[in-house]
Parts: C-alpha cells; sequence; structure tokens
C-alpha cells in the first residue's frame, strides 16, 4: 500500500500539469470556473452588448451607430406609465412579502403549532408551479362573467360584478396577488431558518423580565431576523422591477390604458414586437441603473454594509 502511494507521488511530481491542478492555489478557482464561465458568457457579455446596442439603431441587416438619440426617447408618457406602474407593484410585494411572512414564519415556529413540516412543504409548493400555468387559473378565477370563482363571491355578499382586467386597482391587485402566492412560502421559509438562530436564553429571559409576547417579537426577535429581512428586501425590490410574466399572462396583447404595463413589458413591446432592438436595449440600461441605485440606496440606509451585520 505505501508502494502504490509513494508511486503515485512520484508520478505528480513528475507531471508537473497534474501537480500544478492539485496545488492549493489553483483548485479553488477550478471549483468556481462553472460559475465564473457562465456569468461572463451569459450575464457579463449580454449586459455589455446591450450597452453598445442601446447607442445604435438596430433594424434587420443594419446596424449604425446613433449616439444618444435612443436615450432621448426614453423618456415619453408611455415609459413614465410604465415606471410608475412597476414602481406601485415593488412597493406592494415588497412590502406584503416582507411583514406577512415575518408574522406567519413567527406563528409557524411556535410550539402551539403542529404538523409544521406538512406546513412548510405545502407553502413552499407554489414556487414550484409555472407563473403561466398559476396566471392562467388566476384568469379564470378572476374573469370578466358572473360565474367567474370572484365574481360569485362578491354577488354573494350583496356586491357587483368586477371587470378584473380592465379596472387600474384591479389589475394591479391581479398581478400582486399572483407574485404574492406564488413567493409568500419561499419568504417564509427563509424567516422561518433565521428564527432557528434566535436564542432560547433571550426568550426565558424576557420572561423572566415579564416582558410580552410584542416585546419578545420587537425586541428579541427582529434584531436577529434582520440581515434575512435585508435580503428578502433587496431581493423583492430587484424581481419586483424586472417582473414580466405576471403581466403578460394577463395581458399578452397589451392592457387598456397600459394599465398593466411595466418596464419590462414596455422593453418587449419595443425591443421584440416593434422589432427597435436599440431602443429596448436603451429601457434596459434605464431599468438597470434605476435598480442599482434603488438597491443601493436600500442597503445603505438599513445598515449593510456596517461591520457586524453580516
Amino acid at each position: 500500500m505505501a508502494t502504490n502511494q509513494s508511486i503515485e507521488v512520484t508520478k505528480k511530481r513528475s507531471n508537473p500539469i497534474i501537480g500544478f491542478l492539485n496545488s492549493k492555489k489553483v483548485v479553488p478557482y477550478i471549483f468556481v470556473s462553472p460559475f465564473i464561465i457562465s456569468f461572463l458568457i451569459l450575464t457579463l457579455y449580454p449586459a455589455i452588448r446591450g450597452v453598445i446596442m442601446s447607442f445604435q439603431s438596430v433594424l434587420p441587416g443594419q446596424v449604425e451607430f446613433i449616439g444618444l438619440t435612443n436615450y432621448e426617447r426614453v423618456f415619453n408618457p408611455t415609459f413614465y406609465k410604465a415606471l410608475t406602474n412597476t414602481t406601485i407593484y415593488v412597493i406592494l410585494t415588497v412590502t406584503i412579502l416582507t411583514i406577512l411572512p415575518i408574522i406567519l414564519a413567527v406563528i409557524l415556529d411556535s410550539r402551539f403549532v403542529k404538523l409544521k413540516t406538512l406546513f412548510r412543504a405545502s407553502l413552499f409548493m407554489p414556487a414550484l408551479a409555472s407563473t403561466i400555468v398559476a396566471g392562467m387559473i388566476f384568469r379564470l378565477m378572476f374573469g370578466e362573467t358572473d360565474t367567474a370563482a370572484a365574481n360569485q363571491i362578491l354577488n354573494w355578499l350583496g356586491m357587483g360584478s368586477v371587470e378584473w382586467r380592465f379596472n387600474a386597482w384591479s389589475g394591479m391587485f391581479l398581478m400582486v396577488m399572483l407574485c404574492v402566492w406564488r413567493w409568500l412560502g419561499v419568504n417564509i421559509l427563509y424567516f422561518l431558518a433565521a428564527l432557528q438562530n434566535v436564542p432560547s436564553e433571550l426568550y426565558e429571559a424576557a420572561d423572566i423580565d415579564g416582558a410580552s409576547l410584542f416585546q419578545k417579537f420587537w425586541y428579541v426577535t427582529l434584531p436577529f431576523l434582520k440581515p434575512v429581512t435585508i435580503f428578502v428586501v433587496t431581493i423583492s425590490i430587484i424581481n419586483g422591477f424586472r417582473m414580466f410574466e405576471e403581466s403578460f399572462v394577463f395581458w399578452e396583447a397589451g392592457s387598456p390604458g397600459n394599465i398593466g404595463l411595466t418596464v419590462v413589458g414596455y422593453i418587449y413591446q419595443q425591443g421584440i414586437q416593434q422589432n427597435d432592438m436599440g431602443f429596448g436595449a436603451a429601457i434596459g440600461v434605464i431599468l438597470m441603473l434605476i435598480i442599482f441605485v434603488i438597491s443601493f440606496i436600500q442597503l445603505i440606509l438599513t445598515g449593510a454594509f456596517k461591520r457586524g451585520d453580516a
């Protein structure tokens, strides 16, 4: 056995390539190379090409640099409408998908709830469903006819039927409802995982001091949930601004009065449907800057860059 090991060591020493690949300085880069390669090919290169394309007029068989013309065209009433819709959507989804999961996670983590594993599994199931498939089910439930499930409930309560996809408030309600249904369980699991790191001794000390349930939640639980809360808020902001499927599934041919138009939907409309790739790329660059600035400000305000908050 010792002889075989010595032979292998001799072979590695005699082969400089094998020895180089097995060195401690090189092996970590070999393991992360799939991510680096995929990031360079699928993320960085398309982003650079998109920025270059935003300064071009891209037509079939014709590419021409036109400077800042595309950016001058971006700031128009339709873009402002799409940005307003997207901003309202982000505010609603971030608020709901942060506050509600915290409350439900605390309830599920309490000792009074039974079948915790079953609840956690069932809450995660919507995240596995396709947004398009779920959106089609929502379209049937919230149809415009009196026989749709939502309108039947309203009629039973003595209220009139609602044309859900043809009003601004109800259209926004559908998009937010679909997003919350899909991602609520995932965020609950994030907070449930964070709750496992809260020392039980702190709750015992709070009980000795006579703290109420709200005081224990506010002064003990929430501080330990801060890193996960920052993470959830950040990804919710990013996903909210890049939302497309929730709007497309309800208004694939365009919403009346652009009540469901989002910034990414506007990119799709101009870049793909209108075949104006340069203008679509310019909108994409503006959206990227908006997401970066808002996320950066949010991280500063929440103290994510301070030492010791990680």
